[in-house]
């Protein structure tokens, strides 16, 4: 499929972060597809979600290759691992150049727009002049949505899907009880496992949870406990838990207004094509953020992802968020020819 394997783009001077505070090396794994062509315009960005990777090919495998939405004939598909996380970007897990050890807990707040702008500086170092579509779903949606406001005149298209212009209390909520749930435990595996627990109650629908489950029982414990057990301890052996913390955060402070004025006035002004799509099922990002967006932006169109499985549809139903995809791009194209 012209993938690569993971790669690292070290930008070559400190990276300034929103709060003030200046990384002495900014570090972004990344990973490509395809090709990118001689105007240097077919590039899309994939933006993955929380505990997320660049392995788009392995989360997203029904939208990614031949004939589907993101079409390596045409697309010069590019994700990295956001700022932040610990699959090979600066954050948590990787060196401190000053002390020579791990960041750890000392690593420093990261917003969005922080994200957004480390991706924009690899962007151009791979020599992508403009983005034919920017696109991903939770965290991932509200990098798009940032790109949109922050650069517009980069992106020829976006689908944010499952997320919102900015953090609602209720999402902020719910990061702060697994925030708590990390802290209460005294033992930082058993609380991320327990703050993955609760957030996976938020990932998944009530309904889907019922369907797959109900009370049916094994070995003592109702099967949903054992599926979040399961869920919980996954996570601890693939995660880290500052990096989940700063990422939590991250989410938290979402905000497209901030600094530039009014919220829906914000919105009102980023005129490039959107496709916003909700999930009715979807518990974490309700379905009327994504009605506000639809209503608000000038260039979008809504569209239903009609998926049982809650937040977590657009991993889940893959074949449902291709289809989506592929025909908001053959529209935007015929609109652009």
């Amino acid at each position: 499929m012209g993938a690569r394997p993971t790669q690292l783009w070290r930008c070559p001077h400190p990276f300034s972060l929103e709060s003030g505070e200046v990384l002495p090396e900014l570090v972004l794994a990344y990973r490509t597809w395809g090709h990118l062509n001689a105007a240097r315009d077919n590039g899309v960005l994939v933006c993955h979600a929380l505990t997320g990777s660049a392995d788009v090919d392995l989360w997203w495998p029904e939208v990614l290759g031949p004939g589907r939405a993101l079409d390596l004939s045409r697309d010069f598909v590019v994700c990295s691992n956001v700022l932040g996380s610990c699959y090979g970007s600066s954050g948590p897990t990787a060196t401190n150049p000053r002390t020579g050890a791990p960041w750890g807990d000392t690593f420093p707040e990261v917003t969005v727009r922080d994200m957004v702008r480390a991706q924009a500086l690899l962007l151009e170092a791979l020599g992508v002049r403009r983005l034919a579509l920017v696109v991903g779903g939770s965290l991932g949606g509200m990098q798009v949505l940032e790109w949109g406001a922050g650069y517009p005149e980069r992106v020829a298209a976006l689908v944010p899907i499952a997320c919102a212009g900015r953090a609602s209390a209720w999402s902020i909520a719910l990061s702060e009880a697994q925030r708590a749930a990390l802290e209460a435990a005294g033992d930082p595996a058993r609380g991320l496992a327990a703050a993955r627990m609760i957030a996976m109650c938020t990932y998944r629908s009530p309904a889907e949870l019922e369907a797959r489950f109900g009370r049916a029982r094994s070995e003592g414990s109702f099967a949903v406990q054992s599926y979040l057990r399961h869920q919980g301890a996954k996570l601890v052996d693939r995660f880290d838990v500052h990096a989940y913390r700063v990422l939590l955060r991250a989410m938290d402070t979402h905000d497209l207004g901030r600094g530039r004025g009014e919220y829906e006035g914000v919105l009102r002004r980023l005129a490039v094509p959107t496709l916003v799509v909700s999930i009715p099922s979807d518990v974490l990002f309700l379905p009327e953020e994504q009605r506000e967006l639809a209503r608000l932006l000038p260039c979008a169109r809504l569209a239903t992802l009609s998926s049982p499985c809650g937040h977590d549809g657009f991993l889940v139903d893959q074949l449902a968020v291709n289809r989506l995809l592929r025909d908001f791009r053959r529209t935007a194209l015929r609109r652009a020819s």
